[in-house]
């Protein structure tokens, strides 16, 4: 059977979402989110009706946002991360987002057509918290084959 590849990523927000300080990032997430949607191997982004995710809670903290995507694999996800305006937003995250010492970024495969929720999500970060890296929730760093859960 085939699957796909559901991440979520969490950050926890420096200065209010519509300040000044973080302009450039909200100024640069339609773009991004436009590159990622043609991308490929992309298939699937979690969005509200503002066509992204920064006003979807998570954890039930104001202060974080939540990015979740589904990939056809690993490749094509860090093939996205890594270049374009993606990876020049990649490289400011500090000037808007705290450094937190949890994992705040997780993988886990989904059956095909599966659209991961919030709390789905929330629960497989906090198993890698709690566990590390495993079949269920890993990282791009160490990673498991599909199927292996």
């Amino acid at each position: 059977m085939p699957f796909e590849l559901a991440q979520v990523n969490i950050a926890r927000l420096k200065f209010p979402l519509d300040s000044t300080q973080l302009k450039d990032f909200t100024d640069g997430l339609d773009p991004v989110n436009a590159v990622a949607d043609a991308a490929d191997g992309f298939i699937w982004r979690l969005k509200s009706d503002t066509g992204n995710a920064t006003d979807v809670p998570v954890f039930g903290d104001d202060w974080l946002i939540v990015n979740m995507s589904v990939w056809r694999d690993t490749d094509a996800l860090t093939a996205f991360m890594y270049q374009g305006q993606h990876r020049e937003l990649l490289s400011r995250r500090y000037e808007w987002f705290e450094r937190v010492q949890e994992a705040m970024t997780t993988l886990w495969w989904v059956e095909p057509g599966h659209r991961p929720t919030v709390q789905e999500a929330e629960q497989r970060l906090v198993h890698l918290r709690e566990q590390g890296p495993t079949p269920h929730a890993f990282t791009l760093r160490t990673s498991f084959p599909p199927g292996a859960e």
